[in-house]
C-alpha cells in the first residue's frame, strides 16, 4: 500500500511539472552523431540501394564504420563486407565472436545518413573474398523478415534509436507494447531500449544482468482489458532466461506498469532486476 501510495505521489508531481514545461524535444547531448539522420521506410530505401551497391555502414555505439556491398534481399538488404578488413572491423564491432544480437547503425547513402539495424551472425552464401562465410541482414523501417514477412520488433527498436526516436515511441506505447520493448531490450543486451521503459532513477548493474544471461525470451503475458487503474498495471509474465552457468529456466514473475505522467507513457518497475529476482 505504501508503494502504491509511493507511486501516486510520483505521478501527481510529474503531471504538475508537465503544466509548466514545454514538450519540445532537445538534441541528444550523448549521441556520437550530429548531423541530421533520416529514418526512410524500406521501401525508399530500396531504390537507393539497389544489388550490388556499395555503402558505408556505421556502428552508432561505437562510431566505428565498415562497407558493405548489397547482394540480395527482398524484405530488407541482404549484404557482405567488402574487404577482409571490412569484416575484420565488424567482428571487433561485436567483441571478437559472431551474434544474432540486433545493433543501432547508420547506413550513408549520396549525402544521406538513414537510421537502420544489423545483426552480427554470417548466413546463408557468400561470394565476396572477404574471410566472411555468408552475408548478414540490414533492415530499415518497415523492412520485414524473409521468413515470417513480418516486421521484427528488435530490430525496429535499434532503428528508432539511431533516428533519436525511441524516446518518443516509448512515450506513446500502450502497455502490451511496453512488455514487448522491456523484453527485446534485454535480450538484445541494449541498456538504452530497457531503460528507455524503466521507471526513472532505478539503479540496475547491468553488467550482473549481461554476465547471467545469455538471451531471454517472453513465452507470455496478460494484460486485462478491464484493468482498474488508469496510472499502474500488474502484468503476469512468463520468460525463459538462460543463464550463462546453469542453462536454461522458466520463471514465473510480475511486472509493474505504472504512468508517471501524461507525456512520458507507462513505465516498468524494474524491483526484480535490481533484486536479482531471476
Amino acid at each position: 500500500m505504501k508503494k502504491l501510495l509511493a507511486l501516486f505521489v510520483m505521478y501527481i508531481l510529474f503531471f504538475l511539472s508537465f503544466s509548466i514545461c514545454k514538450a519540445n524535444v532537445k538534441p541528444d547531448p550523448d549521441s556520437i552523431l550530429s548531423f541530421q539522420i533520416e529514418m526512410l521506410r524500406w521501401d525508399e530505401v530500396n531504390k537507393l540501394l539497389p544489388k550490388y551497391s556499395t555503402f558505408k555502414v556505421v556502428d552508432f555505439e561505437t562510431g566505428q564504420s565498415f562497407m558493405v556491398q548489397r547482394r540480395a534481399g527482398h524484405y530488407h538488404a541482404d549484404v557482405q563486407p567488402i574487404s577482409h578488413r571490412d569484416t575484420k572491423i565488424m567482428k571487433d564491432i561485436y567483441n571478437g565472436e559472431w551474434s544474432w544480437r540486433r545493433r543501432a547503425i547508420l547506413v550513408a547513402v549520396n549525402d544521406e545518413w538513414i537510421a537502420a539495424s544489423m545483426h552480427g551472425m554470417p548466413h546463408g552464401a557468400g561470394a565476396l573474398k572477404n574471410g566472411f562465410p555468408g552475408h548478414f541482414c540490414i533492415h530499415f523501417f518497415g523492412s520485414k523478415t524473409h521468413r515470417s514477412h513480418d516486421t521484427d520488433l528488435s530490430h525496429q527498436l535499434m532503428i528508432l534509436k539511431a533516428a533519436g526516436k525511441l524516446d518518443q515511441y516509448v512515450s506513446e506505447a500502450e502497455p502490451e507494447e511496453v512488455v514487448d520493448i522491456f523484453f527485446a531490450g534485454l535480450k538484445q543486451h541494449d541498456a538504452k531500449i530497457v531503460e528507455s521503459v524503466l521507471i526513472p532513477g532505478q539503479k540496475i548493474n547491468w553488467d550482473t544482468v549481461w554476465d547471467e544471461m545469455n538471451t531471454i525470451s517472453l513465452r507470455r503475458f496478460s494484460i486485462s482489458k478491464d484493468h482498474p487503474s488508469s496510472i499502474y498495471i500488474e502484468v503476469p509474465v512468463e520468460y525463459e532466461w538462460i543463464h550463462r552457468d546453469i542453462g536454461r529456466k522458466v520463471y514465473d514473475n510480475e511486472l509493474f506498469l505504472v504512468k508517471l505522467s501524461p507525456i512520458k507513457g507507462w513505465k516498468v518497475d524494474s524491483e526484480w532486476l535490481t533484486d536479482g529476482v531471476y
